[in-house]
């Protein structure tokens, strides 16, 4: 992807189409690649969606009121609305394969850029579990590394006031201006006045239960390495240590006692291959052994391989295909490119079709099901 700065109409265009209900990351990405511009996709998709199964239309665009509302807010607010084509927006994050097209950012986004790692834990964490925390962030501060969370309790607090003084980064699953939980409103504004808060959603809105899995997939994606300090073993936790490894991060854990259920999760991640650590130095060991390239030319995106755009023949066959094999169960869209063996950026261009028509959905980590219409 190229990168530019956008101007101020550009931005608009790219947060309404980010902000349109029915487009996801993937969706957004495709529609780019087939318009060229987020101004030329929105022109396209009223008629495009008019094509829909029963003449339903599952694209709606985001008003232009409420997004004009939201630039002036955030410029109120102090709030960075940026854009993954710009320049500062993190290169970490903008190589993972479902990056967010425009985050909300307060404070300073540098801190976020440079690649850090990640502390993350259960939210009834013991005495035990944040003490640990406090010193792994502080000392991982001290040799340069910025610390992300979550700013939940328990562990992700502790990672934050502990690097405060060095570096720290909070990712919202809410608004960026929406403090959850609201005990921690003085370290959000401290993390605001010394750090970095950010979020893809937009200002004001407040967190459901699906939001904090897609928040997840950022704090993992902002980070070189991700460290688990006690997670259960059915935990949000788990969910970002298991989208670290598929981001081709380091997972790293602190075993813990195995009478204590907030360490069944850790334990088990070390079972299955994560590195245990018990200090500072066990983490730096493995990130000096582990070099992260980003590649400007990423390789997670719907780009053309070489093969032509698919006939009409060919489109309706794939249509078909991809309609076979997915259902009302989430399908990462890996496993139809394996399974309809066909060229990616076929796959890529029927499901914006599907997507398009209302017959298919995106949902959140690059999949898709089935339209309950």
């Amino acid at each position: 992807m190229i990168q530019k700065e956008l101007s101020h109409q550009e931005r608009a265009q790219w947060l309404r189409l980010s902000r349109s209900s029915g487009i996801g990351p993937l969706t957004f990405n495709q529609l780019l690649t087939r318009y060229g511009t987020a101004e030329e996709a929105i022109k396209a998709i009223p008629k495009l969606s008019e094509k829909g199964k029963g003449g339903k239309r599952r694209i709606q665009l985001a008003e232009l009121y409420d997004i004009e509302r939201e630039l002036d807010d955030s410029e109120a607010l102090g709030v960075r609305l940026l854009a993954k084509c710009e320049p500062a927006y993190p290169a970490l994050l903008r190589a993972i394969p479902d990056p967010p097209p425009v985050i909300s950012v307060r404070g300073d986004i540098g801190l976020a850029k440079e690649g850090g790692v990640s502390l993350v834990g259960a939210r009834n964490a013991s005495a035990a579990g944040r003490r640990m925390t406090a010193e792994l962030a502080r000392e991982l501060g001290d040799r340069g590394l910025t610390i992300v969370s979550g700013m939940a309790r328990g562990i992700d607090g502790a990672a934050h006031q502990a690097s405060l003084a060095t570096g720290t980064v909070a990712v919202l699953a809410g608004g960026v201006d929406n403090v959850y939980p609201p005990q921690h409103q003085e370290l959000y504004e401290e993390i605001v006045d010394r750090g970095c808060v950010l979020s893809e959603v937009k200002l004001g809105k407040v967190a459901t239960a699906r939001d904090f899995p897609r928040r997840n997939r950022i704090v993992s994606g902002l980070c070189r390495g991700v460290i688990v300090v006690e997670a259960a073993i059915r935990s949000g936790t788990l969910i970002t240590a298991r989208l670290a490894l598929e981001q081709g991060r380091e997972v790293f854990a602190v075993p813990g006692s195995p009478l204590d259920p907030r360490c069944e999760g850790t334990n088990k991640l070390i079972r299955e291959g994560a590195t245990l650590i018990r200090d500072v130095d066990d983490v730096m060991e493995s990130l000096q052994q582990f070099s992260y390239h980003v590649e400007e030319h990423q390789p997670y995106e719907y780009d053309h391989d070489g093969s032509s755009a698919p006939s009409e023949t060919e489109r309706a066959a794939l249509r078909n295909t991809l309609l076979e094999i997915l259902s009302f169960t989430p399908t990462h869209r890996d496993i139809l490119i394996r399974d309809s063996d066909a060229p990616p950026n076929h796959v890529a261009d029927v499901l914006l079709d599907l997507v398009l028509s209302g017959e298919i959905e995106e949902t959140s980590g690059g999949n898709f099901i089935l339209s309950a219409d």
